[in-house]
């Protein structure tokens, strides 16, 4: 953090800024983010449920809908199984205290390292018009389990299904107000056609993304 606040510090000396950002500045920002009206968006329709899912099926990412958290253990076990995985995983901490042991799962609560298989991990937004898992870094929400792991499971909430990526942003800013260290956008398994213009998932991240919608 010292390295990127350097960088940063320089960069606004340049600009003949104050080092640290002041109040009156942000509130500047704030009020050309209310005022400024948005570009055209498509036609996305009015169901971002049935949108969302749409998009992600069409990136190769799963879906299972459940009807609460306390399925989860259960879930996760049930697509294990079905794609012959062994069932040792690492969690965000919000999911440690779930009865995995109940269901046969070996469960971690810590960030991935680079010879775990399986990361399960929350979301804090999904974008109806792309598919896509917003995910936010933090102390109890390390992007490595996202990341790392040959298959990502995703938690999330039908209710944090926004239309598009301008009201991603916005929610983000709203409750959180500061951005995390960390923003990362996931639309389905890691591809890549760089060579001989051949799809090849995985290329640079996990070649499975599940999202376990509650």
């Amino acid at each position: 953090m010292s390295a990127r606040a350097n960088i940063l510090s320089r960069i606004r000396t340049r600009q003949g800024k104050a080092v640290t950002v002041r109040a009156a500045e942000r509130e500047g920002v704030a009020q050309y983010l209310a005022e400024h009206p948005q570009g055209p968006r498509p036609q996305t329709g009015d169901d971002a449920l049935a949108r969302f899912r749409e998009r992600a099926l069409g990136l190769a990412t799963t879906i299972d809908e459940l009807r609460s958290p306390e399925e989860l253990p259960a879930a996760v076990a049930r697509y294990l199984r079905g794609l012959g995985l062994a069932p040792v995983a690492v969690c965000w901490p919000e999911f440690a205290a779930l009865d995995w042991q109940g269901q046969g799962v070996s469960m971690d609560s810590r960030a991935a390292r680079g010879d775990d298989l399986i990361g399960i991990t929350g979301a804090f937004c999904a974008i109806a018009e792309t598919g896509t898992l917003m995910m936010c870094s933090g102390p109890d929400t390390p992007p490595a389990a996202s990341l790392l792991p040959e298959t990502h499971i995703a938690v999330l909430r039908r209710e944090r299904i926004v239309v598009g990526m301008e009201d991603a942003w916005a929610l983000l800013r709203g409750e959180h107000g500061v951005l995390p260290r960390a923003v990362n956008f996931i639309s389905g398994p890691s591809r890549t056609a760089d060579i001989e213009q051949t799809v090849t998932l995985g290329a640079h991240g996990p070649y499975r993304v599940h999202i376990l919608l509650v």
